[in-house]
């Protein structure tokens, strides 16, 4: 094999062990319900849609999916249909195998001594907030990895349509334009299966009224990341060379 071939391997091995520590990150801190304005130290913000009012708060999980949205779209310019489908379904499977091993925790008897342990920090049953913090309901993450699924095949494939259209110009406009489209599914999915489908039973205004805020926030947060992107972009041609990172994109395409 080819020294170049080699890089190309590493740099594979490389995007695609983030991506999935970043879906696994995400999956794992999202019970945590933060509000937007407090962190940034600003007023609430009132927001109101189909007859539905709140403020911008949000799941942890969302900080860090930016990530995959510059992960999901570098690995399609580089690596390609092939690349995207291979990380997504492994992710899925690597998501689903940690939260069996979550589960699996919980079930686990605890020592008598452990479930006080935290009295003094003011958690009275530390096996109750284990529980809590790591055993997500089945129905949230049937549909987060339902919907994260969808979300990448959609993705893949608006990515290589608009390529098509655009040629190599214009990487912003296929990253950020697939990233449109998929996080439509995928905001609106994760929530129909979890919470209208779920045992909580979401009207159908409230269902689409957070849907569109969550939905909006990844639009927001897709346009602050084209920098990155572009910073990704820079630093995959100077590791891999001039000739070998389009020699890759070639192959991506086609």
């Amino acid at each position: 094999m080819h020294i170049a071939d080699l890089k190309a391997v590493r740099l594979f091995v490389a995007l695609a062990g983030f991506f999935i520590a970043d879906a696994l990150i995400a999956e794992f801190i999202g019970p945590k319900i933060f509000s937007l304005e407090g962190t940034l130290g600003l007023a609430d913000f009132h927001w109101s849609l189909f007859g539905v009012q709140g403020t911008l708060t949000f799941t942890a999980g969302v900080m860090f999916w930016p990530v995959i949205f510059i992960l999901t779209d570098v690995i399609n310019e580089y690596f390609g249909l092939r690349g995207v489908r291979l990380v997504s379904w492994l992710t899925v499977a690597l998501i689903g195998w940690a939260f069996f091993a979550a589960y699996t925790a919980i079930s686990l008897a605890p020592a008598p001594f452990w479930i006080h342990s935290n009295q003094a920090l003011g958690v009275p049953d530390i096996q109750n907030a284990y529980a809590q913090i790591f055993g997500q309901g089945m129905w949230t993450i049937a549909g987060s990895l339902v919907a994260f699924l969808i979300g990448q095949l959609v993705d893949v494939s608006v990515f290589h349509r608009i390529r098509r259209l655009t040629g190599e110009r214009w990487i912003w406009l296929r990253a950020t334009g697939s990233t449109v489209v998929s996080q439509f599914f995928d905001s609106f999915i994760v929530l129909y299966i979890a919470f209208v489908v779920g045992p909580q039973h979401w009207p159908t205004q409230q269902f689409l009224a957070v849907g569109t805020v969550n939905y909006l926030y990844k639009m927001l947060a897709a346009v602050v990341m084209i920098p990155v992107l572009y910073l990704v972009h820079a630093a995959v041609h100077r590791y891999l060379g001039e000739e070998q990172a389009e020699r890759l994109k070639h192959d991506a395409a086609n």
